[in-house]
Parts: structure tokens; sequence; C-alpha cells
């Protein structure tokens, strides 16, 4: 907070005994400019969140002899002129340097590509470079907010793309919803890009782009809120049954959510051998005899539910082994996971609140996971799209095939030893070093010790 008071240095006391009184922790206060008319303050202090920020800021107000001039957040300062940038990685000090990265030099290599087409990825940033694309129509658990409104986001995953892999990613933000401009804007774009990551775009149109995108270009298109959740949730799935000591083939899942995510991760499990799913969403178990179903959904009901189960979540989760959920907030209750097979596990993904609370499922299941980064085993996708990106780059692949998504969810799972995995340890850090490269090369084919 930059603060205007009276010229008393009182007031900077006042002023630290009124945060601390209001719950804040004050970590540092310099006085700005100092004149025999008024003192220019500035308050460096942690608040819990954005409601308790404003408190502290109402109780240094209130202050006989104190204006607030303007408060700054630290989230809010770090996203100042965005995230990202661009740079030249050739030095460009004089005229024989610029002779060869600009004209004339740079015709030579255009003619060469020209003559050989497939040189492009070898001269040019597209053999590093993904476009990570959205319509703005599904932003995290914000909804529809639209592509300005998405950029800060888009900007973040390229930048995740650059820190985890080392991959030049561009925020492509789309003025459009409609699936056929998306499909066309995507295309025509295509040349500069390596690899294609839609995101944040909403169910069903999301599966209709993609499949013609992927029907369309020869590059990869991957839709990271599908493919690149059903990876990590496969990977942690794998481990959290290496917990409990039971097998794939044979455990019971139920999945809350049949949306972009459900549908990609019930795809993934059914192709890495699990017999028996049934998802449920706000109308209860999708069933293949049930006519009123939408198009996406019947789909879902056919290649689920060998049992034909019917009723709500509470009623589904009686026996089950798994429960994994990528819907809304708080729909599952801590006690119906008692009426769960014995060693339940939990996967409660809905961002930023789960379905459960974590530290309450903890009491009846055996192993609990969440996409929050505040509880242990968090399910997030840095562990899978920037590996899974560098090895589709590294392989110039042409497509992204199931078989590279079951290997990379094992490659993520297997970075977590045998004596060190545990219930609250079932997936590694975002951080992990190993992460990445194992994705890669599972990915890939071939060790990814990667080469521009």
């Amino acid at each position: 907070m930059r603060l205007h008071t009276a010229p008393d240095h009182g007031v900077v006391g006042a002023v630290a005994t009124a945060i601390a009184g209001a719950g804040g922790i004050v970590t540092a206060v310099d006085v700005a400019e100092s004149s025999n008319t008024r003192l220019v303050v500035d308050v460096t202090c942690s608040a819990g969140d954005a409601d308790h920020a404003a408190e502290l800021r109402a109780a240094v107000d209130a202050i006989e002899g104190v204006e607030v001039y303007k408060v700054s957040d630290r989230t809010f300062l770090l996203h100042l002129g965005g995230k990202i940038e661009v740079s030249s990685k050739v030095p460009l000090r004089n005229r024989d340097d610029l002779s060869m990265a600009y004209t004339p030099g740079v015709g030579r290599v255009s003619m060469a590509i020209h003559d050989n087409p497939e040189d492009v990825r070898r001269l040019t940033v597209k053999g590093n470079s993904v476009a990570v694309v959205t319509d703005g129509s599904a932003v995290l658990g914000l909804g529809n907010i639209g592509p300005g409104a998405a950029l800060p986001v888009m900007e973040g995953k390229a930048a995740l793309f650059k820190r985890f892999a080392d991959i030049d990613a561009w925020p492509i933000c789309l003025a459009s919803q409609d699936t056929d401009e998306i499909v066309r804007a995507v295309e025509m774009i295509a040349p500069g890009f390596g690899g294609i990551n839609l995101e944040d775009i909403a169910a069903p149109r999301c599966f209709e782009i993609e499949a013609r995108l992927r029907e369309s270009l020869d590059i990869p298109v991957f839709h990271d809120d599908q493919h690149g959740t059903a990876i990590v949730v496969l990977a942690a799935l794998t481990n959290a049954l290496r917990v409990v000591g039971k097998q794939l083939a044979q455990v019971r899942v139920v999945v809350s959510g049949g949306g972009a995510a459900g549908t990609a991760i019930v795809t993934l499990l059914l192709a890495a051998g699990v017999t028996d799913v049934v998802v449920v969403d706000r109308a209860g178990a999708l069933a293949s005899d049930d006519d009123t179903l939408a198009p996406a959904h019947r789909e879902l009901a056919a290649a689920t539910n060998p049992r034909g189960v019917r009723g709500d979540l509470q009623t589904v989760l009686r026996d089950a082994d798994v429960f994994i959920g990528v819907s809304a907030p708080g729909i599952l209750q801590p006690e119906w996971i008692a009426d769960m097979a014995d060693d339940a596990v939990v996967f409660a993904l809905a961002n930023p609140d789960p379905e459960v609370d974590p530290a309450a499922a903890a009491k009846y299941a055996a192993v609990v996971a969440s996409g929050r980064s505040d509880y242990p085993n968090q399910i997030n996708n840095v562990l899978a799209f920037p590996g899974v990106f560098r090895g589709l780059l590294d392989a110039r692949a042409s497509e992204v095939s199931v078989d590279m998504l079951l290997r990379a969810a094992a490659a993520i799972a297997h970075v977590v030893k045998d004596d060190e995995i545990n219930p609250t340890f079932i997936i590694p850090s975002v951080f992990h070093p190993d992460v990445p490269h194992a994705v890669a090369t599972a990915i890939s084919g071939r060790d990814s010790g990667h080469h521009r």
C-alpha cells in the first residue's frame, strides 16, 4: 500500500498496529518521500486472500491522518506487461550479422525451404514452436470469459512450456466461438508451428475442433484439458493402485463429469485395461439404454457402464474402488466414501474447489488426490504437456496416438520409485527434473537430449 500521511513518523507505528490487529503481517515499511507537509509511506504486508487484503486496506484507511493512495497486489505486479517475450537467439551487432539473419542471406534459406519443404522444421522456429489456441469459452474454472480474459492463462501456459521443456509457445486467442471459424483459423496459422495445443475450449465443441484439425493438419494436435488431464490421472491411478495392491483390470471406477476431461479420462482408462467404468453427470449414471442422452454422452454411455447401473452419485459409488471427479465443487459427501470398497481411491479434481474436501475424504479413503497445490498428490497437467510436446517435436511427429498417451502416463508413474511411493506420494512434483525428459522419451521412442 502506498500511503499519504501527516508528517508524523508516529503514524508508521499506528499503521503497523492496525494491520496486525486486522490479522495481516507487515513485512516492510519504507518512507518513500518526506516533506514538512506530508510523508509518502510504502507498506508491504501479507494477507490471506483478496477479501482479507480489502479488510487490511480498510483498517489502514480508518486511521486519522492516513490516506491509502494506491494498493498493488504481487500477483498483479507479476503480470504487468505480460509474462513472456520474444528474444533473438542470434547476435545482431553489425551489418554483417544483419546480412545473414535478414536480407540478403535469409533469401537463400527461404529458397532452400521452397525447394525442400521438409527443411522448414530444421531451419526455422517451427521445429520448436507450439501454438496455444483458445476461444476463451472454458477458462480454468471461470467459464466463458472470452479471448482477452483468457490471455493471462495462455501466457502462463507458454511460460510453462519454456520452463519445463524449452519449447517456444505462443498464445493464440481467437475472437470466435464458431467451430468452422476456429478450425479454419488454426489451419491458416499452422505452417508456422510444430504442434497445436488446444486449451480451454468448451465441450462438446472442442471434440469436433480437435477431430477436424487432426484430420486436416500434418502436425500433432493435443487438447490439454482432455489428453493432458487423462495422462496425469492414469499415471496417478497406476500408482494409487500400486499403494493399495489392486489391478487396473479388476477395479470399478466412477467418473463424475462427462465433459472434455471426463470423456478423455474414460477413453484412456479403457485403453489402459480398465473394464468397469460408470460415468455420472448431473442427471445420474450414463447408461446406453437411456435415449434422452445428448450425442456425446450417448457415445460415452455405449463404451461404459457394463452392469447397466442407474442412479445418482451416492448410489453408483457403492462398492466402487475408485472415484475420479472432474465436475463441480462439493458434490461428494465424505461419508459416502465409507460405502465404497475397502482401500478406496478418491481423486477430486474440480478446480479451484474440489468435489470433496481432501482432508475430509482422507478419513475414509486409502488414497486421496486433488488438483490443488496445498494438499499432497496434486494432479497437474504440467506433469504431462511439456514432455509430450518435447517428444512430439523431437520425433517430428505428425499426430498424437493413444499408445503415446499410455506410454506418457507410464513414464510419469514410474518416476516415483518403489521405495518412495506411499498414500501421500503417488505422483511426482511438477518440479521433479526427471519428468519432462521421461515423458518426452516415452513419446518420441528415443532418448530426448533434444537438439534444435
